[in-house]
């Protein structure tokens, strides 16, 4: 299941092509997963403010969103020298 967007000057995105879940909030563990990173990994995304999270319920549940996971790939992809 694909969800299009309307993204600047009319562009289409699809968003969630390749999402195993098919949801938009992860949990620290499925982050991970997605991510190809350990958990400790992603804590340390949280916690120096690289990736943000979605607080849930109790202050020490958190949620990661695919936009944000996808976007900090996207912006963090250079060529290899």
């Amino acid at each position: 299941m694909s969800e299009k967007t309307l993204t600047g000057k009319g562009k289409e995105k699809a968003h969630w092509i390749g999402n195993p879940l098919g949801k938009r909030l992860y949990t620290l563990k499925e982050a991970a997963k997605y991510m190809g990173r350990s958990d400790h990994s992603m804590r340390e995304l949280m916690w120096s403010h690289e990736i943000p999270v979605v607080k849930g319920e109790n202050a020490r549940k958190v949620y990661f969103d695919i936009v944000d996971l996808d976007n900090y790939i996207t912006q963090n992809k250079s060529f290899y020298h």
